[in-house]
């Protein structure tokens, strides 16, 4: 990950001190001051709400709250869709005054029309939503066009003096080739890529097309090969992820190091499953059974391989281990040969579906606290 040198010694002297201290540590606060979005992507379950919590924001002093509770040297902020905040550029002028490291995701789509509230920082990226070439894309986000669109606003951003880089979440039935192609077109503009296969949410429209772990690890060492394992093109994931994808490491997962603030509050236990809401982050660390929760031990993480749950494995093991992970940056991620053993997962726990209650609950609240405004909201609805 090439970040510019402040950013990187402030990330890269806190994540050193916390490793030395022992102890569970966040490495970014993971923000969605919003639910609401302008796109209805199948594998997304982030967007399926009652208009009464899709109208919920939270507001800039929470947002500043969060990571003066949580101290993440970065952010990043999701959604929904985050441009769809009226405060956003204020919520992220105030993170780059805390030096803060700000990643704005975003599907593009407002850019061109609020590019100019923002400024270029070494504090801040542009995360930009591609899952893949043009086809690939726009049948993921469910809506044509979407892709030029997106490479757009890449090529306005970069003319502007902006970090970007692009977000690319892959899904069952994607194609290694098309795929690497993608990554080589990305390349060439000079775009770093977040990779990451997808999560099947309990709430996400289409179910059937998340990748099991044996099937992501074929899958990456597929596209890895054809990128002279993966060192033709930039990433911002660490080489020890990308190696823990090709299935050449055994990693349970670090669910705080990602913790999730959400209009619905700090969500246990981490930015993938929801199962239960807390208001402050002390509560989050502490009231959580940290040990209920991973692979080969709770049914809901049994196929997650997400660089929101293993980033953090794989920085704590870079700092244990840095020449094994300046061999994988140099050499490249292995193609070949057998596999690190995988957990077992027979004997994890059943899965509980709770999302419905979680809703039912901030409902609750909602018209508690606005009786009318949640009349209003029913009778548009």
């Amino acid at each position: 990950m090439s970040l510019p040198i402040a950013p990187l010694a402030r990330i890269g002297a806190y994540t050193l001190k916390n490793h030395i201290k022992g102890g569970k540590y966040p490495l970014v606060l993971m923000l969605e001051p919003l639910l609401r979005c302008n796109l209805a992507c199948p594998g997304c379950g982030k967007i399926d709400y009652p208009d009464a919590i899709l109208n919920q924001r939270l507001s800039f002093d929470q947002c500043m709250d969060a990571i003066d509770e949580c101290g993440a040297p970065a952010v990043s902020i999701a959604g929904g869709e985050p441009l769809l905040h009226r405060d956003m550029p204020k919520i992220v002028e105030g993170y780059i005054a805390k030096k803060k490291f700000v990643i704005l995701c975003t599907n593009a789509l407002l850019m061109k029309k609020k590019i100019d509230d923002y400024k270029p920082s070494p504090y801040f990226t542009w995360s930009i939503h591609l899952d893949g070439d043009k086809g690939m894309h726009d049948h993921a986000v469910d809506q044509a066009g979407t892709y030029e669109v997106a490479i757009e606003a890449i090529e306005m951003a970069k003319a502007k003096g902006f970090r970007v880089q692009v977000n690319c979440t892959v899904f069952d039935g994607a194609d290694s080739t098309r795929l690497a192609g993608f990554f080589d077109e990305m390349q060439k503009r000079g775009v770093e890529i977040t990779i990451s296969p997808g999560y099947s949410y309990e709430r996400a429209a289409d179910q059937e097309h998340f990748l099991t772990r044996e099937r992501t690890k074929n899958f990456f060492r597929d596209v890895f090969r054809k990128g002279d394992g993966g060192k033709a093109w930039t990433f911002t994931n660490s080489p020890l992820f990308l190696d823990f994808l090709a299935g050449n490491q055994t990693y349970e997962c670090t669910p705080w190091s990602m913790p999730l603030r959400t209009v619905f509050g700090w969500q246990k236990p981490c930015y993938l499953v929801g199962e239960g809401y807390v208001d402050t982050f002390a509560q989050l660390m502490e009231g959580t059974d940290w040990d209920q929760y991973g692979v080969g031990k709770y049914e809901k993480c049994s196929n997650c391989m997400v660089h929101c749950g293993f980033e953090g494995t794989a920085a704590s093991d870079s700092i244990r281990h840095p020449l094994k992970m300046f061999t994988i940056g140099r050499k490249g991620v292995k193609t070949e040969g057998p596999m690190a053993p995988d957990i077992d997962l027979s004997h994890a726990r059943k899965s509980t579906d709770v999302h419905s209650l979680h809703v039912e609950q901030e409902l609750a609240k909602i018209k508690a606290a606005d009786p009318e405004g949640y009349k209003r909201t029913q009778r548009a609805a």
